[in-house]
């Protein structure tokens, strides 16, 4: 009996595409998810990311919402086109409603507000359906949170593009941007 050489044991690792402009984070999350056995690609961007999937379709794939130019929900979207099998865990440090919503309406798996850790996502990987005794949040949504969602969905129906939602919600564009720049709460 021969034992595996390290390329032979490479070939049976699942692919995992982590997209987050955070490069320290990616970098200790690369780490964890190799050592749960993936064969981890690192992009900084979406058109990095997009660059990286022309050599592979990810079987798996971590993707932060707010990346730099594109909006994490455009690669949920593209990943669905390039492979429709492709198990996509969407995380975010500004998480809404809205953009749970969209994210899994465009082909993601889960939606994990930040901080997470790989526990957390593997977890979120091996989910394939709801869970129906999820806790109800018996409070309203604060007037703070509140507006946080209605601006992400105008966000949204305008593509992500700031001035034009800036123009909707009649709002100068950099106090639109100092919103987004907030936490929700």
């Amino acid at each position: 009996m021969t034992t595996p050489t390290t390329i032979d044991a490479d070939i049976d690792r699942p692919s995992l595409l982590l997209v987050d402009d955070d490069e320290v984070f990616c970098g200790v999350l690369a780490n964890a998810m190799t050592k749960r056995g993936f064969e981890v690609t690192c992009a900084h961007s979406v058109s990095h990311a997009l660059d990286c999937t022309k050599n592979f379709a990810p079987e798996y794939a971590i993707i932060d919402l707010r990346l730099p130019g594109s909006s994490g929900l455009v690669l949920v979207e593209k990943l669905r086109e390039v492979d429709a099998g492709t198990r996509i865990v969407m995380l975010t440090g500004y998480a809404s409603i809205t953009t749970a919503v969209e994210a899994i309406k465009l082909g993601a798996i889960h939606y994990l507000a930040k901080p997470v850790d790989a526990d957390e996502i593997m977890m979120a990987f091996e989910r394939t359906e709801g869970d129906p005794s999820a806790q109800i949040n018996t409070h309203a949504l604060s007037v703070g949170q509140f507006e946080w969602e209605y601006i992400q969905r105008i966000l949204i129906e305008n593509n992500g593009n700031i001035s034009a939602t800036a123009k909707k919600l009649n709002m100068h564009r950099r106090t639109l941007q100092r919103k987004l720049s907030k936490s929700p709460h």
